[in-house]
């Protein structure tokens, strides 16, 4: 692969995500090994997380979206400073918003954003940490996305891949406004919406201490 081109993430169907041209895997202990093609598991069922084993054959495992997924939609909160986009449809739940800025992201009520509860640099701040790229934000009538960076996935603790650098995600429709810089991927196994994470690993209590 030549040097101007991106890493691409080819997910097989009922199979792993192949990687190719990738150089910078991580879990939280720091960078992992990688070679020029790579199989991660998207099952959750390996016996050598990260890497594919060829458990999916034998589990079962179907990479179709479920019809009861949550809807792929871009909600629009205005402020009179920023203007916050929002699709719930590819969201982690990682708490990143919630955690960061509870006054703008309001956990369980409704409208759940308010976007005059903070400055245009406090919600840009959020916006660039949001590892689903499901938030995205307007200042001024001009949209603003993900600044680009390295090519990398990160295998969360117990979660799932967090890529950003805009590998090239192939045959894949993308949500409504969600970032192609950065995103999640399930590797649980129990997402409604693969090949993006919608958070089913809390539900699943999804456990991988090793990666």
């Amino acid at each position: 692969m030549s040097p101007d081109k991106q890493p691409t993430i080819d997910p097989k169907q009922d199979g792993p995500y192949l990687i190719s041209g990738l150089t910078s895997l991580r879990n939280r202990e720091g960078p992992l090994e990688t070679r020029p093609t790579m199989a991660l598991c998207r099952c959750g069922a390996s016996a050598n997380k990260p890497f594919c084993d060829g458990t999916h054959a034998s589990v079962g495992f179907s990479s179709a979206k479920l019809d009861d997924r949550r809807a792929d939609k871009l909600d629009t909160y205005a402020g009179s400073e920023v203007t916050i986009h929002d699709n719930r449809g590819v969201c982690a739940h990682a708490g990143v918003c919630t955690d960061g800025l509870p006054g703008v992201f309001k956990l369980g009520q409704e409208p759940w954003i308010d976007a005059d509860a903070a400055s245009a640099s406090e919600v840009a701040a959020i916006v660039k940490a949001c590892p689903s790229g499901a938030l995205s934000h307007a200042v001024g009538g001009e949209e603003h996305s993900a600044p680009a960076g390295e090519p990398s996935i990160l295998i969360a603790p117990n979660g799932p891949y967090v890529v950003s650098g805009g590998l090239e995600l192939l045959d894949t429709q993308r949500g409504e406004g969600a970032s192609t810089e950065q995103f999640t991927l399930c590797r649980c196994g129990g997402s409604k919406n693969k090949p993006f994470c919608d958070g089913a690993h809390w539900n699943l209590e999804f456990a991988d201490d090793e990666s």
